[in-house]
């Protein structure tokens, strides 16, 4: 009897081991697909990273920022220079009048009605006068009440302390995306407008500095400019500047037909007081652009929706008068020019990505920080990059998630949707597992087609 069971269980083993030996052969005589997306690459440097590093301000711009720290003996300095980061960042849009004119209708017309639903007889002047002066206040204490930023030399020098590493970082990693995607793009001219500290002409030489023969950086104040121009030399007037042929301006160039192969507007559109005006710096930075126009906001929920005004703007938006025919298109951070899937929440989720940099050192206490920021490129040009047959590029939306044999990727597809794809080496190849795993939040991923049956549309 022992020794029929102990057959048996012999037999059952083997069953199982055939089963396994021949689901494994079938797995390994499955043909997978062939993809040429790495183009000679090693999976961790695949054509879709675009990421840095952690990033270090360059040491002139470091020394001289140092040296005009210690030369201002600003009181409080490091206090002041958090504080201002964070009023920044929590800067809202100004309240367009007509947003505001509807809140106001809305808040007297419940104020009346609830007037009118009161027994007795009222005196209409009355309550007319004090449902307005309810509407008011009202208005007052829950309306943001937005204001021009006015930069004064201290203010600049509070300011140089607290964002210059920042903006630094998050221009250099927008930057990063046509350098790395696009290797022949050698811009000979740039226009920054709303230039700041300059930090868009120091990015820009760090990616093309061999090539840059013209750098115009616009702004509006007079202080922030000497103060550009002092990190440019230094700290020392006599000296001769670190980056050549830097011009700074206070008015963008006159004449519609001038432009520069690199346009950059960064931290500047949320400065513009309404709708209005943003979309017309928007058109006339287009005008001016002859092959990518670059724009960096906060990764806040208002610059997020800045940007996205200015995506619609030049998409959708029909100029009167047209001197450079060729569209705008996407080039990044979307993989499609349909609307953003984010604004379809209520509230809207911003679409922000990470850099990590090191900044100013004021304190001893010098841990590396996280600049949280959204951008937009647009370009005239058309893409570059061939796409591979069978294969779409998305972009990662958030942190992967690595785990055994499998990596979960929540991404943005060309179709215009947010999805949640969980890549294995068994039914998406070797190379986009392997790609997939190696990338990171900003990133872009390899999709092959036809795999809708993995993929899972994002909920959330």
């Amino acid at each position: 009897m022992a020794s029929r069971s102990y057959s048996a269980c012999v037999l059952c083993h083997r069953v199982v081991v055939v089963k396994l030996v021949s689901r494994g052969m079938s797995a390994a005589t499955k043909p997978q697909p062939q993809l040429d997306f790495l183009k000679g690459e090693p999976h961790r440097k695949h054509p879709g990273l675009t990421n840095l590093k952690i990033l270090h301000l360059p040491e002139e711009l470091q020394m001289a920022a140092h040296s005009i720290i210690n030369g201002a003996q600003v009181m409080r300095l490091n206090d002041r220079a958090i504080s201002l980061t964070n009023f920044l960042w929590s800067r809202k849009r100004a309240i367009e009048d007509s947003t505001l004119r509807l809140k106001a209708m809305g808040l007297e017309k419940k104020l009346w009605d609830e007037a009118m639903e009161k027994a007795g007889e009222i005196d209409e002047n009355l309550v007319k006068d004090r449902i307005m002066r309810r509407v008011v206040s009202e208005l007052r204490r829950t309306t943001y009440h937005w204001t021009p930023m006015k930069y004064n030399e201290e203010l600049s020098v509070v300011y140089m302390a607290s964002r210059l590493a920042g903006g630094y970082a998050a221009v250099r990693r927008a930057l990063n995306e046509i350098k790395k995607r696009v290797p022949s793009f050698a811009p000979q001219s740039l226009l920054d407008f709303g230039s700041g500290l300059g930090t868009v002409a120091w990015a820009s030489h760090s990616c093309w500095g061999d090539t840059l023969k013209e750098m115009v950086c616009v702004d509006s104040s007079g202080p922030m400019n000497l103060l550009a121009e002092r990190l440019l030399k230094g700290d020392d007037e006599r000296a001769e500047p670190h980056i050549k042929q830097v011009y700074f301006r206070q008015f963008l160039p006159v004449s519609p037909k001038v432009q520069f192969d690199l346009v950059v507007a960064a931290f500047t559109l949320s400065e513009l007081p309404n709708k209005m005006e943003r979309e017309e710096a928007v058109v006339t930075l287009w005008r001016k652009t002859n092959s990518y126009l670059v724009l960096v906001e906060n990764g806040t929920r208002d610059g997020y929706q800045i940007l996205m005004e200015a995506r619609d703007t030049l998409l959708k938006k029909q100029e009167k008068t047209v001197h450079d025919t060729r569209p705008a298109s996407v080039f990044a951070p979307c993989p499609h020019e349909l609307m953003c899937p984010k604004m379809a929440h209520e509230p809207s989720i911003p679409c922000n990505f990470h850099q990590p940099y090191h900044p100013l050192l004021l304190s001893r206490h010098n841990e590396r920080k996280m600049e949280k920021f959204s951008y937009l490129i647009l370009t005239r040009t058309e893409p570059a990059e061939a796409q591979t047959e069978k294969v779409d590029w998305a972009r990662l939306i958030a942190p992967v998630l690595r785990r055994k044999r499998h990596v979960h990727c929540q991404m943005c597809c060309p179709d215009g949707q947010l999805q949640h794809l969980v890549v294995t080496a068994s039914k998406h190849s070797r190379d986009v597992y392997r790609c997939a795993r190696k990338s990171d939040w900003g990133d872009q991923v390899p999709i092959p087609q036809k795999v809708e049956d993995d993929i899972q549309s994002d909920s959330e």
